[in-house]
C-alpha cells in the first residue's frame, strides 16, 4: 500500500515537518518507551499504543479504529516486528483518512460557480465561524493573501461587530494584504455588514468574498439565530451564498477543539474546517481525530506564524510528516 508519493514542494514540506515537530517528538518519545525491549507487536504493545494515541489527542473513537486495523494485520502476519510499527501506523491512518473524500488538495483553489442571472460571475462566498482566540482573524488574513497570490480578487466583510477589536484586527490584515474590507461600527447588525460586503464584492467583480462572524458560544440559540440571519440576508444578493462555512479550531486545545466542533456543527451547518496553532503544541493528533470523526473536510492547517504557514491540508503529507 503506497499512499506516500511526493506531493508538496520541498519548501512546503519542510514547513509542515517543522510545524508538526512537537507533536511528532512527543509521540515518538512515548512510542519508543512502549516498545523498549520488545521485538514483536503483541497485546502489551497494542495496549500501550492505544494509550499513546488517546493521549496524543487522536480521540478515543478514531484510536479504536486504528488499533482494530493494526490488530487485523498482526493476526494475519502473526509476526510483526516493533520496527515496522511506525510504517504500519502511517499506512493504516492514511487508509482510514482515505475513507473521507477530502484532504487531497495541494493548492489553494475555489470551485467554478455558475454565472449570475445577469450573466456576471458569481463570487465565491466563504463565511468563517469559530470562538474568539482560535486564530480566526489571522486565518482570514492568510486566506486572503493566498487567494490574492493566485490572482483572485478578494473582498473581506467584518461582520464580527460584537467586539471593536475584531473589526480593527481584520482591518490590519486587509491593509497588510492590500484587499478592500467592508465594515460598519461596533454593535451594527452583522447581517447588514454581510449584505454590504456581498453587494460591494459583486460590484467590484470579486472572485472571493470572506465574511468574518462573531465567535461567541455562550448561548447556542443566539449564535444559531444570528448565523441563520446572516446567511438569509446574504442570499438576497447571491442565491446560494455562502458556498462554504469554515469553522476555525485551535489545535493546541486538543480535546477542547473536538468539543467546539461538536457545538458549532450543532448550531450551524459547517462545511469545512481549519485547524490552527499546530506548531506550538504536541496535540497535532487532533487533526487525525477531527478529520475522521466529523466527516467534515479539514481544508487548512496552521503550522506557524508566517503568511505561508497556513497550508491546504493534504492528509497524505500530514500523516507522512507526523509519523516520519
Amino acid at each position: 500500500m503506497s499512499f506516500f508519493k511526493k506531493i508538496f514542494s520541498s519548501e512546503k514540506k519542510e514547513t509542515l515537518d517543522k510545524g508538526l515537530e512537537k507533536s511528532k517528538s512527543s509521540f515518538f518519545n512515548k512510542l519508543n518507551k512502549a516498545v523498549a525491549g520488545k521485538s514483536k507487536v503483541d497485546d502489551d504493545v497494542l495496549d500501550n499504543l492505544e494509550e499513546i494515541l488517546v493521549t496524543s489527542d487522536v480521540g478515543v473513537n478514531t484510536t479504536l479504529k486504528v488499533i482494530e486495523r493494526i490488530e487485523e494485520r498482526v493476526s494475519k502476519d502473526k509476526y510483526i516486528g516493533t520496527s515496522e510499527l511506525n510504517q504500519i501506523l502511517r499506512e493504516e491512518i492514511a487508509a482510514l483518512l482515505s475513507e473521507t473524500k477530502s484532504g487531497e488538495d495541494t493548492e489553494y483553489t475555489i470551485p467554478e460557480l455558475p454565472k449570475q442571472a445577469d450573466g456576471s460571475k458569481t463570487p465565491y462566498v466563504l463565511m468563517v465561524v469559530g470562538v474568539n482566540g482560535v486564530g480566526k482573524t489571522t486565518t482570514i488574513g492568510k486566506l486572503a493573501y493566498q487567494f490574492k497570490k493566485q490572482g483572485l480578487k478578494v473582498v473581506l466583510g467584518a461582520a464580527d461587530t460584537f467586539r471593536a477589536a475584531a473589526i480593527d484586527q481584520l482591518q490590519v490584515w486587509a491593509d497588510r494584504v492590500d484587499v478592500p474590507m467592508i465594515r460598519q461600527d461596533m454593535g451594527s447588525d452583522p447581517a447588514s455588514v454581510a449584505f454590504d460586503a456581498l453587494q460591494s464584492g459583486v460590484n467590484q467583480n470579486a472572485d472571493v468574498i470572506i465574511i468574518d462572524t462573531a465567535g461567541r458560544l455562550h448561548n447556542k440559540v443566539n449564535l444559531m439565530n444570528e448565523l441563520t440571519k446572516v446567511k438569509r440576508v446574504m442570499q438576497k444578493v447571491i442565491d446560494d451564498a455562502p458556498h462554504d462555512v469554515l469553522l476555525v479550531l485551535d489545535g493546541s486545545t486538543g480535546q477542547n477543539a473536538f468539543e467546539q466542533a461538536k457545538q458549532f456543527t450543532a448550531a450551524t451547518e459547517v462545511t469545512s474546517l481549519a485547524v490552527t496553532k499546530l506548531d506550538g503544541t504536541a496535540k497535532g493528533g487532533v487533526v487525525i481525530g477531527i478529520s475522521d470523526q466529523f466527516q467534515i473536510p479539514v481544508k487548512y492547517i496552521g503550522v506557524g506564524e508566517g503568511l505561508e504557514d497556513l497550508q491546504v491540508f493534504n492528509k497524505y503529507e500530514f500523516v507522512d510528516s507526523f509519523f516520519k
